[in-house]
């Protein structure tokens, strides 16, 4: 959907914000460009939509060469999603949201439909928040508002430039989980700007880790963490970088112990121990498939050390252990990562 082929842009200073740049992204896919401030990610994302030309080299969107496309047109049909999000504030929430598809040729009450459609599949109830102003509305609100702004037109492809950086951890982490289950539905083209690492690698499909100016290392952010391709970026995602593998490492029946009789350790039907709102005590299960981050979550708040595993049918699948975390993590192992991919591992000279 979005190609990029040997793409630079050199200012007239002299500076070189991108050397030759050849990617591709697959259309529905998640790409996190990630790295250091200055190193060109921003200046890559603003070239799909023709907010900065390149000096040399061509983009490509849904196989046309952009440079011959009319730049306001292009920049309808791609949404846009900023840190600060960029909205009208002398305008309502409703309106705000409808604003693409007004500029489109919309009619008025087809537009504001449009608009009240998003706003609920954001998480806003549009009999309560459309009329509001952008004041009225706290940064986790105004960050939604500013996606389904940008989905309103329903464009094939988005832009995100640190779309979660102007809040607070608590709220950026929900505003991340709530986008990833949306992209699940809408499958829209992204690419996302971040200098987060642990953003990258719970958001993107694949992430592209720049250096300055250069892409050095495009791939999985479980092949990225298992197998850094440069030095360079193994210091980047950092010496921790075993434990965010398991944010992107899923958990496998291979990774489980069998149940012992009675179907569930310590003859409860699931693995941790939760408070109830009534003060008892309840028992909570992972899934296959869950993230290992999730599951050692869990199992760290069970004084026991173990932790029921459910299959696709709810039923208990296993029991996971710390044992069987240390596994998950081996089969995770650089050497398999370039196993599986058939590459040879990484030269860390």
């Amino acid at each position: 959907m979005i190609r990029f082929e040997q793409v630079t842009k050199r200012y007239p200073d002299g500076t070189t914000a991108v050397d030759g740049l050849s990617f591709e992204v697959a259309e529905g896919e998640l790409v996190t460009l990630v790295g250091p401030s200055g190193c060109g990610k921003t200046t890559t994302m603003m070239m799909v939509n023709r907010l900065v030309e390149p000096t040399s080299g061509r983009v490509l969107v849904d196989g046309r060469d952009i440079a011959g496309t009319d730049p306001v047109a292009l920049r309808r049909k791609i949404g846009y999603v900023i840190q600060q999000v960029g909205l009208f504030p002398h305008r309502t929430v409703l309106d705000n949201t409808a604003t693409v598809p007004a500029l489109l040729g919309w009619k008025k009450a087809a537009a504001r439909a449009r608009a009240a459609e998003l706003l609920e599949l954001v998480g806003l109830d549009p009999a309560v928040h459309g009329p509001r102003y952008p004041a009225q509305l706290s940064g986790g609100q105004r960050q939604r508002v500013g996606v389904a702004r940008a989905l309103a037109a329903d464009p094939p492809v988005l832009l995100m430039d640190e779309p979660f950086g102007a809040v607070d951890p608590v709220v950026r982490e929900r505003l991340q989980n709530e986008f990833l289950a949306l992209q699940a539905t809408v499958r829209k083209t992204v690419l996302l700007v971040t200098h987060d690492i642990e953003e990258a690698v719970r958001m993107g499909d694949r992430m592209a880790v720049y250096g300055q100016g250069r892409i050095e290392q495009f791939d999985t952010p479980a092949t990225v963490l298992a197998a850094p391709a440069t030095p360079y970026v193994a210091d980047f995602v950092g010496g921790d970088r075993a434990l965010k593998r398991l944010a992107v490492t899923p958990l496998t029946a291979d990774d489980l112990e069998p149940l012992p009789d009675g179907g569930a350790p310590d003859g409860g039907t699931g693995g941790t121990r939760a408070r109830t709102d009534t003060g008892g005590t309840a028992r909570t299960t992972v899934p296959l498939g869950g993230s290992l981050k999730d599951a050692l979550a869990l199992l760290l708040q069970d004084d026991s050390g173990r932790l029921t595993v459910t299959g696709p049918d709810g039923r208990p699948a296993g029991v996971l252990t710390p044992a069987g975390v240390h596994r998950a993590l081996r089969r995770a192992s650089p050497e398999r990562v370039q196993a599986l991919s058939g590459e040879d591992p990484p030269d860390r000279a």
